[in-house]
């Protein structure tokens, strides 16, 4: 045991983790160079598209030093703060980690964010400064900056390049110099904690673990403690590049099983694996559970796929913990879900990954937050409101209270303007701002987050020409003045379009919605009518043109009563129509309605 590393890669987004995981995986070949590509531990599609990285992945190197075999297991983690979850998970399976920073970036938020994790866990951190090969790396500054947060000496920062290669041996050795060997005994009852599982369609759920006390056997009956089910243990094995199967895997190693679990609510990450014989006691202190940050509905196109999609998300939910949905209905989806993601790039990834890994197209409405809503009759006594619809008429309304949250903002000092003029347009207030280095600010505002739903961090990358860095922790619910504004197309409301905004901002969105949905409606044979409104007060109008005939077509000529009597023949029918007709709504109409500054 005294052998064995387990260490994560933790950094900001683009600093070089996968590369540089790529980079350890050469030098200790646990891949031939037939194998070797770019960010070889991506392995998901949208991953390798994108370029970031989604999920966490686990893998076992193995290395000779001063002439002993050591056993690495080295996690990959996100940088981005909608995949934060994951990275909590894999700091959990670990002893140490590696914080990686980009020499021409320096320290920004998540690398901040990330390292706090790390030392609530206690880990061991081993500081790399990569990158160090570019021509506008600037090594010495960002020493300083690295030394000033962490307290360590000029000599523990390893220069290293992901791209050359360079400084990959002195890292190998201070992950097995600095990092503790795991802690455990093998002699006591079987306890490995689950930090990751995904669906096999073949072999059913593999869940990923890593044994603290005891060891598992292949073949052995084990229980999941969280359900209290038992199953045979068919497969045990570390993961290399692919899955390799052992007999057993011992104290402090991490590890896959499979024992053919074909339901998707029976495996939890968090959970604790036991000996079914002679289980112990104590449970692991698992994950906290996940606060979702931003809530949306997500519909099948089809009402009759709605148990498939049941079905796609709870497999969806074993590869990704952060994901939380409950059943949900609209009347003009039909039943759907009410889903809770940790960003607008989560429900992106989300949406993306139910259409190409399970083939179901989705409809997604305009993400909200909860909001506690106070009536006139118990002024006490708060509930809970998730959905526009849920709340009361505005004269059995006292109160609403939104939740509010501490924003960080790193950035340099020539867009400090510009981000607090975009904070101070999003109802933010400033709280603090402290200048880290001449260049470089750190801001603070306490904000609504349903302001940073929306196209916070996508406008803050624009105002900031992409160098702010932005990171947000929750601090309670504080009361606001919100009204509900409803869309009405042809005189009907509808419900999936409605929004919870604040006062000041409702006439301005309001307007912005409708000339949004004039674009994309597609005209009808009557005139639509788009409104919207706050309570009964109608407060911005567009309308949607008619396609009309040219009846006038066939009268060359002639006395302009003629022409007026066929036109107001054609505006009858209209009228009758409009009166029927019933308009669909593009699923673009309900995504660009995020989107209204663009």
């Amino acid at each position: 045991m005294k052998h064995i590393r387990n260490f994560c890669i933790i950094a900001h987004i683009d600093h070089g983790k996968s590369t540089l995981a790529d980079r350890l995986l050469g030098a200790t070949q646990t891949v031939t160079a037939r194998e070797e590509k770019a960010q070889l531990l991506d392995n998901m599609d949208l991953e390798r598209e994108r370029g970031i990285t989604i999920k966490s992945h686990a893998i076992q190197m193995e290395y000779k030093y001063k002439g002993e075999d050591y056993i690495l297991n080295l996690i990959d983690t996100p940088g981005h703060v909608d995949f934060s979850y994951e990275v909590s998970r894999s700091i959990a399976a670990c002893e140490g980690a590696l914080l990686i920073v980009d020499a021409a970036q320096s320290i920004q938020a998540q690398t901040i964010s990330n390292l706090y994790l790390a030392l609530e866990n206690d880990l061991e951190i081993i500081p790399v400064l990569n990158k160090v090969d570019l021509p506008s790396a600037n090594p010495e500054e960002v020493s300083d900056d690295i030394i000033d947060l962490l307290g360590c000496k000029l000599e523990d920062i390893i220069h290293a390049s992901g791209k050359t290669g360079f400084g990959v041996e002195n890292i190998l050795a201070a992950i097995i110099e600095k990092i503790p060997a795991p802690k455990g005994n093998k002699d006591e009852p079987l306890q490995a904690l689950i930090f990751d599982s995904h669906y096999n369609p073949f072999r059913g759920i593999e869940v990923i673990f890593r044994v603290v006390n005891g060891e598992i056997k292949k073949g052995q009956k084990i229980k999941f403690m969280a359900t209290g089910n038992e199953y045979f243990a068919d497969e045990v094995g570390t993961l290399k590049l692919n899955q390799v199967p052992k007999n057993v895997i011992s104290t402090g190693d991490v590890g896959y099983l499979i024992s053919g679990i074909k339901e998707a609510k029976e495996v939890k990450v968090g959970d604790t694996l036991t000996d079914a014989k002679t289980p112990t006691t104590n449970m692991i202190t698992g994950f906290e559970d996940v606060k979702p940050m931003v809530f949306a509905g997500i519909y099948p196109v089809d009402t009759e796929d709605y148990e498939d999609l049941r079905a796609s998300m709870e497999k969806l939910q074993l590869n990704d913990a952060s994901l939380v949905f409950t059943p949900e209905s609209s009347a003009a989806l039909g039943f759907g879900f009410r889903c809770g993601f940790l960003g607008m790039l989560h429900l992106e990834i989300i949406q993306e990954r139910l259409e190409r890994e399970y083939d179901m197209t989705v409809i997604t409405t305009v993400p909200n937050v909860s909001y506690l809503a106070y009536t006139k009759k118990d002024p006490d006594a708060a509930f809970v409101v998730n959905n526009p619809s849920d709340l009361p008429e505005p004269s059995r309304l006292d109160r609403v209270e939104e939740p509010y949250i501490k924003a960080t903002i790193i950035t340099k000092a020539d867009y400090v303007g510009n981000v607090m003029s975009l904070c101070i347009e999003k109802r933010g207030v400033i709280t603090n701002q402290t200048y880290l280095t001449t260049e470089r600010v750190e801001l603070n505002f306490d904000m609504p987050l349903a302001e940073i739903v929306f196209d916070f961090y996508d406008r803050l990358k624009t105002v900031s020409k992409g160098y702010a860095s932005f990171d947000y922790s929750p601090i309670g619910m504080r009361t606001s003045k919100l009204v509900k504004l409803d869309v009405l197309l042809n005189g009907q409301n509808v419900d999936a379009l409605s929004a919870l905004i604040h006062e000041d901002n409702a006439y301005n969105i309001g307007k912005k919605m409708t000339e949004k949905l004039r674009e994309l409606i597609p005209r009808q044979q009557f005139d639509i009518p788009i409104q919207a409104a706050i309570g009964a007060k109608i407060i911005a109008r567009e309308t949607i043109k008619a396609l009309r005939k040219d009846v006038t077509a066939k009268c060359y000529g002639g006395d302009i009563s003629r022409k007026r009597k066929l036109l107001e023949k054609q505006k009858k029918g209209k009228k009758r129509m409009r009166q029927v007709g019933n308009v669909e709504i593009p699923q673009e109409a309900f995504m660009a309605v995020l989107k209204l500054n663009d």
